[in-house]
């Protein structure tokens, strides 16, 4: 027979494990003093502990021990929860993978500048939204030529929309489609309601986006094109394949373009560079 002390350093758990284990019945001990509650193992139950410990390491709760080591699962139900850890622990070398790709993107980036960048790039998905959109072709792509056709299509989004019977629920978004021709500007408002009859609103839903670099811009819209360069370094050195379009949410748009108040976030759907 073994102390509780002795079994958990055979066993490499805690007492304290051994004890919780005891207390949900998953292992009892052999005997127990009746005058000092001292716990005692026998050497049999080595082997029980044992699978203990090698099933909590392939991530199974306490109850699926319990269940699986009595035999109350089927073949079916084993095998079904075998294949879903394994899918889990898939999932999360991908998502191991990822970070570790971040960190060394992160370290070779201080290695060349010096320092820590002040822009962060977070990936997360975007939900389908609502937008009522209006759009017009630009002859070139640049502030000059764009700028005017976001102006005036925003102004006549902020006109039309609530003459539709329509609430605007979020900030204006922005995207390009590049043409033979030209790059055509989309300009959208998050909205809610249903269109009265007769608008010429172009009402539909920007599609959901499972996986999104994203940055917030803060600045002059004229350097805008910073940051925009900066997600692609990004996508690089992280090893996501970025796809169009990419969005612009303008969360905080001042008259003056010229102004440096601007915040806007840069929203680029990506997928793991195969």
């Amino acid at each position: 027979m073994f102390s509780i002390g002795d079994f958990a350093r055979f066993g490499s758990v805690s007492v304290r494990m051994l004890r919780h284990y005891d207390e949900i019945g998953l292992l009892p001990p052999s005997e127990v003093d009746p005058c000092s509650g001292y716990r005692f193992y026998s050497a049999e139950q080595l082997a029980r502990l044992n699978r203990i410990v090698a099933l909590k390491e392939l991530g199974f709760t306490l109850n699926q021990v319990a269940e699986l080591l009595d035999g109350q699962l089927s073949a079916e139900r084993l095998h079904g929860m075998l294949q879903l850890r394994r899918a889990q622990l898939a999932n999360q070398v991908v998502a191991d993978t990822a970070r570790l790709a971040s960190v060394e993107a992160r370290l070779l980036r201080i290695q060349k500048e010096g320092v820590m960048s002040e822009q962060e790039i977070i990936v997360k998905p975007l939900s389908a939204t609502l937008v009522a959109e209006m759009s017009d072709v630009a002859a070139e792509s640049g502030e000059a030529a764009v700028g005017p056709i976001i102006e005036r299509l925003y102004a006549r989004l902020g006109k039309l929309i609530p003459e539709a019977g329509l609430t605007i629920t979020g900030a204006p978004v922005v995207y390009y489609e590049e043409l033979e021709e030209g790059l055509r500007v989309h300009v959208a408002h998050q909205v809610a309601g249903t269109a009265a009859p007769g608008s010429s609103l172009d009402l539909h839903l920007l599609p959901e986006i499972p996986q999104a670099a994203t940055l917030v811009h803060r600045g002059k819209l004229a350097e805008l094109c910073v940051s925009f360069e900066a997600m692609g370094r990004w996508a690089d050195e992280n090893r996501y394949a970025p796809n169009a379009p990419i969005r612009e949410v303008y969360l905080n748009a001042p008259e003056d373009p010229t102004s440096d108040g601007w915040v806007v976030e840069l929203q680029m759907p990506v997928a793991p560079a195969v």
